[in-house]
């Protein structure tokens, strides 16, 4: 087509498909206002903008059962969605939030008013899939796990700048130690603050686990110290300290929503299941038995599978809930955690393979998070990871090795079976196996050229 023939389309053209939901309506979301638009026939504005107060979503509402709308889309704006879709759902609608993404492409010059009507006409054809939504107890475990975890990383910043305020005073006991947060690191902070100045005072202080020598430790505790950075070392600790007890208490309030997921899942009543076997604590883990929660809610130990934690169970589940057949299968689960390959056909030819670029979930960086911890493992994973590691590199061994654990985690899910993992000799001897097959075939070739 010649660039004299190509014209704009216009609203009636850039929309032919047949109508499947007549009585739909399409709301596009922002900070300040909502602009919602209804079928042309509903009324003689069927575009109107409406503010954000409540009163103002109350007013939505009740203009959308004026309209005989049964079926709404709205576009997923920052947080800005959330009262209005509740409020609506509150009223009975049926609510689908949509990825802005899927939407983007209009056609015509881009406003609101276009944004909200262009939503309109793609719900009515059935063209804007809802976006997964967790229920109300998943959504309050979500919002706590997320909390915490932001707690974590304001924690580790404050970590980094007491190093900060040490390395100042060429104090280079964070370099000596693995963990400056530790039994002998907190104490030789504690006594820093206190006012103690004599390296060899310090040593008293150091655990019998620290590999370092003594002397080793005093020179380290060596330094020039300075009215400011000492203040600021004190400062950051205190922040420090008041985080930790922060997490201590949303800890509290996970273990009781949990609780209540545990006691929905069985009628109300918690009762003790097998418990899985437990393993020590690492320092960020969550202080109370997640473990038996998890085993309570899910009917399987789910922290069996090789590198997930039960921070990291608790993560997912908080992102996924535990209905899993909000995705038809196994594909559609990795698809949406975004742990497969985004293939690009034409022609009959994949075009690209590559992973969607765009930024990973709480559920995908947990998965990530696990895969990542595998490196090094001595079972059928490992060795999984370390041969994708040979062929394309880091990046691509922890996504590979994040879909088999999500595919296995869905199957353990939905299957209510425990893992069953690979015994690796076996495993080993089957890739020697086949590796002695293809050179075989290999070799055969040479042969016959």
């Amino acid at each position: 087509m010649s660039k004299e023939t190509k014209k704009k389309l216009t609203e009636k053209e850039a929309l032919s498909f047949p109508v499947i939901y007549p009585n739909t309506a399409g709301i596009d979301i922002s900070s300040s206002m909502h602009m919602v638009a209804v079928p042309a026939d509903r009324d003689t504005r069927p575009v109107r903008q409406f503010g954000c107060f409540t009163e103002d979503l109350h007013a939505i509402a009740k203009w959308l059962e004026q309209c005989k709308i049964e079926r709404i889309a709205m576009e997923s704006t920052g947080v800005y969605w959330k009262p209005l879709f509740v409020l609506l759902l509150e009223y009975g609608f049926k609510v689908s939030l949509v990825n802005a993404r899927q939407i983007k492409n209009v056609s015509f010059h881009k406003t609101d008013k276009e944004d909200a009507r262009w939503i309109q006409r793609l719900h009515s054809c059935d063209l804007l899939p809802g976006s997964f939504l967790p229920d109300e107890p998943t959504e309050q475990l979500r919002t706590l796990v997320r909390h915490r975890r932001r707690l974590l990383e304001d924690s580790s910043k404050y970590v980094l700048r007491m190093q900060k305020a040490l390395e100042l005073m060429n104090i280079k006991i964070h370099g000596v130690i693995s963990d400056i947060m530790g039994k002998t690191g907190t104490a030789i902070i504690e006594a820093i603050i206190a006012g103690q100045r004599d390296a060899a005072a310090f040593l008293p202080f150091v655990d019998g686990r620290i590999k370092a020598s003594h002397q080793t430790i005093e020179k380290s505790l060596t330094g020039t110290w300075n009215e400011g950075q000492l203040f600021l070392l004190a400062e950051n600790y205190s922040i420090y300290k008041c985080l930790q007890q922060k997490i201590l208490n949303c800890d509290s309030q996970i273990e009781k929503q949990l609780q209540q997921y545990a006691a929905m899942y069985q009628d109300g009543i918690v009762e003790s299941g097998p418990a899985p076997v437990r393993t020590k604590k690492t320092k960020n883990q969550p202080s109370f038995d997640v473990k038996g929660y998890l085993y309570k809610i899910h009917g399987v130990d789910v922290t069996a599978i090789y590198g997930i934690s039960e921070s990291c169970a608790m993560e997912i589940l908080s992102e996924t809930g535990t209905d899993l057949s909000k995705w038809e299968n196994e594909k559609k689960f990795v698809s949406w955690l975004n742990l497969c390959p985004n293939n690009k056909i034409t022609g009959g030819r994949i075009l690209s393979s590559a992973v969607l670029k765009k930024k990973a979930g709480a559920a995908t960086q947990a998965f990530r998070a696990a895969a990542n911890a595998l490196q090094k493992s001595n079972h059928y994973l490992g060795d999984y990871f370390r041969k994708m590691k040979s062929k394309k590199g880091n990046k691509y061994a922890i996504i590979a090795t994040a879909h088999k654990l999500a595919v296995i985690y869905y199957r353990m899910l939905t299957d209510k079976k425990p893992f069953n993992p690979i015994d690796v000799d076996e495993h080993r001897e089957k890739i020697k196996t086949a590796k002695i097959e293809y050179l075989k075939r290999q070799l055969e070739k040479l042969q016959a050229a």
